[in-house]
């Protein structure tokens, strides 16, 4: 899978320091990919929620922190749409 929007992960583990193992295992994972719907993808993360739209929150470190993303998976292609704290999760709309 190809991933959009790097430059927002990677301005995340700047800020957010204790999140750059679990971001770089995520993304080599993602890279490796080939994913063809969502059910591929939760067999591999079974614990990232579903929004709609082909939408996907991830819990990152323990549920301290969300990456939202949409996966195109006609295209192979995931866009990082937000990173936040659980806190600034709670007030995304």
């Amino acid at each position: 899978m190809k991933i959009v929007g790097r430059q927002r992960l990677h301005d995340f583990t700047r800020k957010h320091a204790d999140t750059r193992s679990w971001i770089s295992a995520w993304v080599a994972e993602v890279e490796a990919a080939n994913w063809k719907s969502p059910a591929e993808l939760k067999a591999r993360y079974p614990k990232a929620s579903i929004l709609g739209e082909d939408r996907y929150i991830f819990d990152i470190r323990g549920n301290n922190y969300r990456l939202q993303v949409q996966v195109r998976f006609q295209e192979s292609v995931i866009l990082i749409e937000r990173l936040g704290t659980h806190a600034e999760y709670d007030k995304w709309t």
